[in-house]
């Protein structure tokens, strides 16, 4: 079978667990050269090199943390460099709180702010300035359904992944010209350790609420990050794709 993302620059941020780890292994098995990012130095080493033998490609650790401009630009500049292009940026790194809004703690509000939307919209910047003058690329947010719908509980996050939407949608409106695409992704509830974690206590409820009553696995948030990445979504711009099996709030 042929490999979609055969040859594809990607970078991906929050690879170290989860919805990240997952999306780097797809793209990779997809033919993808994919920088893998992370905060801390060293933490992907030895997977990055499991990756890229496992599937005949390159996965390249980069660390640095989105909310940091300097360091984000640093990692733009060094993919440029290395390769000259980048076709697509998935901005995944994000932070989640869970609390009533009586209980909201602000310094954590805008530390989340900080990470989910302005770490978000600095990448997009900094990516879509190459991306425009190659006069291609796809650029990737994970947003969340809580985003969309909203939910009792978690007021502080659902506020920071509206505004991904929002973010989405304007700068698929202004890069469109330049044939750079811009959509989201907003997962209903996904079995990553984080989730599960909190899972018995708080939301084993939920699961009524999901049609197919299940919890969404990391790989099939994936997948949908490689249908946006590829080209076949080449027509696709602006759009918030709901990988929710059929969930109500």
């Amino acid at each position: 079978m042929s490999k979609i993302l055969e040859g594809k620059i990607c970078l991906v941020t929050g690879s170290n667990r989860g919805i990240g780890r997952a999306i780097v292994e797809r793209f990779a098995e997809e033919g993808a050269i994919v920088y893998a990012n992370a905060r801390k130095v060293g933490s992907l080493d030895e997977w990055a090199l499991a990756c890229s033998t496992k599937y005949n490609t390159q996965v390249i650790p980069l660390y640095f943390d989105v909310v940091d401009n300097a360091a984000s630009k640093q990692a733009i500049l060094q993919i440029k460099s290395e390769n000259q292009r980048l076709d697509v940026l998935v901005n995944n790194a994000g932070l989640v709180t869970y609390e009533l809004l009586s209980m909201i703690n602000f310094d954590s509000l805008r530390e989340m702010f900080e990470v989910n939307v302005i770490g978000t919209i600095q990448l997009i910047q900094l990516a879509s300035r190459l991306m425009t003058r190659q006069k291609s690329g796809s650029i990737i947010n994970m947003s969340s359904i809580v985003g969309d719908k909203g939910v009792k509980g978690q007021l502080a996050y659902s506020a920071t992944k509206g505004a991904v939407i929002s973010v989405t949608k304007s700068a698929a409106k202004e890069l469109a010209s330049s044939n750079v695409r811009v959509n989201a992704i907003a997962p209903g509830m996904v079995g990553t350790d984080r989730l599960l974690e909190v899972f018995e206590k708080s939301f084993k409820d939920r699961l009524s609420d999901i049609g197919m009553g299940r919890l969404a696995k990391p790989e099939e948030i994936a997948n949908a990050c490689v249908f946006l990445g590829s080209d076949l979504s080449e027509y696709v711009t602006g759009q918030i794709l709901g990988v929710d099996g059929g969930t109500i709030l």
